[in-house]
């Protein structure tokens, strides 16, 4: 990094996406020692700016006309910031748009990245705010105009002088270095790679040699999280492995937290890498269900592989992963409650009205011999597996949760029945897709587990039409609106 080269940097655009939108305006303020050298430019985006834009910016379409478009630019923008360490406010905007225009003209933009909202957060933690019109007000950033390219990168210039000042240049160069820090890399792993990983939600995979898929993983920052990896104490076996073997990584964006959750779990199951261990199998899941066998008188039923459906309005206890897992839980609650095993159906008795083994041991209250109620024995069984409880499936039919990223306005459709993830869905055409799918979803353990968490009350939930036949256990969608 050189920080006798920088380049203040600061883009208007149609919009928060990188890679639907495009560039209206850039503005450049490039510091080489003692020299400042400021350079903008209006940029056609061959596009329509829309209305909110308009009026957020000052740009109008009219304005735009006549301007140069970016690939006419491109060569210009490229050798200004050749050499230049790249600071911009937010810097995964500013970044992300300028690799995605050089990428649509089949050119590799690299340089090195400072964000000066990471630096504000990390040299005045006090502070809860930390966007431009904050550090504006905070540090007494004095105004031309706000929204427009140059303008916006001279507030920027400004607070790195700031920053200069106080809390001085070490602590300003620490804080840099933090941001940059490169990990030692796999012996086997092209160093460019990790020029592309976005700070941004998602899944990534590791492959080694021969294409094997060693690990897939999830973090909420792509970047962060696939960096720690090769920075991590190499005393740990998987991460040496890992730093032994990987050849290639890919990752896939995700809107946020929770979509990289269930993609994860997916790839794990569906492409079994080898260094993953806890997601890896999806048994055949069994619970307990209790079945009214006379007015008062439940009974645990096992239920098992495909008859295991949330979607009904039924209460089940517990998550099992194989019968003999199952049956050891209920008769450990059953002997630590007093609870009939041969009512329970996990002791046989000589006869009808025979007492069972645990009664002449003291540790029934009768119920086979009619000394407790079968009312009494059904309310202490109830009370006893209240603990394994599974959450009830609250909606009528399959639902979306809607997951959004703030920043970039994306938005994904997290279609969900009886617990089950039935896909993800980024525009229209793939949630009629997901809906029309039809097939019986197919219950996990792991998903249920994050689904129900993340039912919190503050997930957005869209309801989807849906018909559901009992008799051919299959669910026939149709698209909805909520």
């Amino acid at each position: 990094m050189n920080l006798n080269k920088l380049a203040f940097v600061d883009l208007e655009t149609t919009g928060a996406n990188p890679v639907s939108d495009r560039i209206t305006e850039i503005g450049l303020i490039l510091v080489e020692g003692g020299s400042v050298t400021r350079w903008s430019s209006l940029v056609n985006p061959d596009c329509r700016i829309p209305p909110f834009i308009q009026g957020l910016t000052g740009i109008t379409q009219e304005m735009v006309t006549d301007a140069p478009s970016f690939a006419a630019l491109a060569d210009e923008i490229q050798s200004r910031l050749a050499g230049f360490t790249f600071i911009a406010h937010n810097a995964r905007f500013d970044y992300g748009f300028l690799k995605n225009e050089f990428k649509r003209l089949g050119l590799r933009f690299q340089a090195n990245v400072v964000c000066t909202v990471k630096l504000s957060r990390r040299l005045f933690p006090v502070f809860h705010k930390h966007n431009l019109d904050s550090l504006i007000e905070r540090h007494g950033l004095a105004v031309t105009s706000r929204h427009r390219a140059l303008d916006d990168a001279e507030l920027i210039w400004q607070f790195w002088q700031k920053l200069q000042a106080s809390p001085g240049p070490e602590a300003l160069a620490t804080a840099v270095q933090h941001q940059l820090a490169r990990p030692s890399l796999p012996p086997h792993l092209d160093p460019g790679v990790l020029d592309d990983i976005p700070d941004l939600p998602g899944v990534y995979l590791f492959y080694g040699e021969g294409d094997v898929l060693l690990y897939v993983g999830k973090s909420v920052n792509l970047r962060q999280r696939v960096f720690s990896h090769f920075n991590a104490d190499t005393r740990e076996f998987r991460e040496l492995r890992l730093s032994q073997q990987t050849y290639r990584i890919e990752w896939q964006e995700t809107v946020g937290e929770l979509g990289a959750l269930l993609l994860e779990s997916r790839l794990i199951k569906e492409r079994q890498p080898v260094l993953n261990r806890k997601l890896r199998r999806n048994a055949e899941m069994c619970t307990w269900r209790l079945v009214e066998q006379a007015q008062g008188d439940f009974r645990p039923r096992l239920v098992c592989g495909d008859e295991l459906d949330l979607s009904r309005n039924q209460e089940c206890f517990g998550l099992f992963t194989s019968k003999r897992e199952a049956t050891h839980a209920l008769k450990s609650i059953a002997e630590a409650n007093g609870l009939c095993l041969s009512i329970l159906g996990l002791e046989k008795t000589t006869g009808k009205g025979r007492p069972c083994f645990g009664y002449q041991l003291q540790r029934c209250k009768g119920a086979c011999v009619g000394k407790e109620s079968m009312g009494m024995h059904s309310a202490r069984l109830m009370a006893s597996l209240a603990k394994l409880k599974l959450k009830t499936w609250p909606y009528r039919g399959p639902i979306g949760v809607v997951e959004r990223d703030e920043v970039s306005e994306r938005e994904d459709i997290h279609v969900v029945h009886g617990w089950c993830h039935l896909g993800t869905a980024s525009s229209e055409e793939q949630l009629q897709s997901i809906m029309e799918s039809g097939g019986r979803p197919v219950f996990d353990r792991d998903t249920y587990k994050l689904l129900a968490k993340h039912f919190n009350g503050k997930a957005r939930v869209i309801p989807l039409a849906a018909d559901y036949s009992e008799g051919s256990q299959q669910l026939r969608y149709k698209a909805g609106s909520g």
